[in-house]
């Protein structure tokens, strides 16, 4: 079951981002062909008004075709007034960005979802003092509930390390045990270990882990949500961008690039764990389709769109043999990196 929905999840998240270019296409008066989700040989197509909707044998994406714009040969081109080429660059842009953005618009609208459903939050309260640690020698005990770090106000767990990483030196930290507030001065230990991207990162910790028995959930009025799900889809955007910049810099290793397997398997993981962690894990790969579909590499939409403001600028297109060529390499890149992604899947699955 978890796969199924992780598959659908999928194509749902790719027919939006293709609705956004067709309804961007239909608005400036571009003539949609072909509608599919999937590529490869067709299993089932349906012709409503001038466009063909289909799907297609590999679930693996997804892609509109306008008149006069075709990826698969860049140089099928027509000038007829109902095609993308006969438009002005700008309104090509607003085509090309409509895609990504209804990724970026779903992420927003699912973190505001689950800002009205309840935000999970760790309490305060310690659940384990590790031994050997500067805790345990300040004396601080399992069930005692951190109330203030230097006199700053501590209410979630996630506030306690932001606090003490924020600090150099001895920390005073305030906690309630038996209906008494008790100060307990602790002097950080600096551990060295690696962050998300895998890179060596120097940290403060005092030995302690969070108490799964409390918790609670924080809903949201109507402008604190807008307010969380614009900052969670700005986060998982830099997270995504920070992630590419860091790969192309040699600072993450490309054994870190995930395909398809992967998705589909994490997706799936986050359905079996509820509704939120589905929601949570929907919108992050809806973020990192938008992000990845702006990297100016032909055959994506970024790429489209550096064509295009190249013709802004310069007051010409490129030639037909510069976009065959670009976007030939494009293909190549991308195909690369699908095999990439999917030897990693792989190894990760059976090594």
């Amino acid at each position: 079951m978890g796969t199924l929905i992780a598959l659908l999840v999928l194509s749902v998240l790719i027919f939006l981002h293709e609705l956004g270019h067709f309804l961007a296409a239909k608005f400036f008066g571009v003539q949609v062909e072909v509608f599919s989700i999937g590529f490869g040989k067709r299993l089932w197509t349906k012709k409503i008004g001038q466009t063909e909707w289909s799907l297609s044998a590999i679930p693996l994406g997804g892609y509109v075709r306008m008149k006069g714009q075709d990826d698969s040969d860049p140089t099928k081109i027509s000038y007829d007034e109902d095609s993308y080429t006969s438009k002005k660059p700008w309104q090509r842009i607003i085509i090309l960005l409509a895609g990504p953005f209804a990724n970026f618009l779903v992420a927003f609208i699912l973190y505001l979802a689950i800002s009205f459903i309840g935000v999970p939050k760790l309490l305060s309260f310690v659940g384990e003092v590790g031994t050997d640690t500067p805790a345990l020698i300040s004396g601080l005990k399992a069930e005692d509930k951190i109330v203030a770090i230097n006199g700053k106000k501590i209410l979630f767990w996630e506030e306690i390390g932001e606090a003490i990483n924020s600090e150099t030196g001895d920390v005073t930290i305030s906690v309630a045990r038996d209906d008494k507030r008790i100060n307990l001065v602790i002097k950080p230990k600096i551990v060295h270990e690696k962050n998300i991207f895998g890179e060596e990162i120097s940290r403060q910790i005092i030995g302690i882990k969070p108490s799964i028995n409390h918790k609670t959930s924080i809903r949201y009025g109507l402008f604190e949500g807008l307010n969380f799900a614009w900052e969670k889809t700005k986060w998982a955007s830099m997270m995504i961008f920070k992630s590419i910049q860091k790969m192309i810099s040699g600072d993450v290793g490309t054994d870190q690039v995930g395909g398809i397997l992967t998705i589909v398997d994490v997706t799936a993981q986050a359905s079996n764990a509820g509704i939120l962690a589905l929601f949570f894990f929907t919108a992050l790969i809806s973020v990192n389709l938008g992000v990845l579909n702006l990297l100016p590499i032909p055959a994506l939409d970024g790429g489209h769109i550096v064509f295009n403001l190249y013709e802004m600028v310069s007051g010409k297109a490129p030639t037909l043999q510069v976009m065959y060529f670009l976007t030939v390499i494009g293909w190549v890149l991308l195909l690369s990196l699908m095999i990439l992604g999917l030897y990693n899947d792989i190894n990760r699955i059976w090594g």
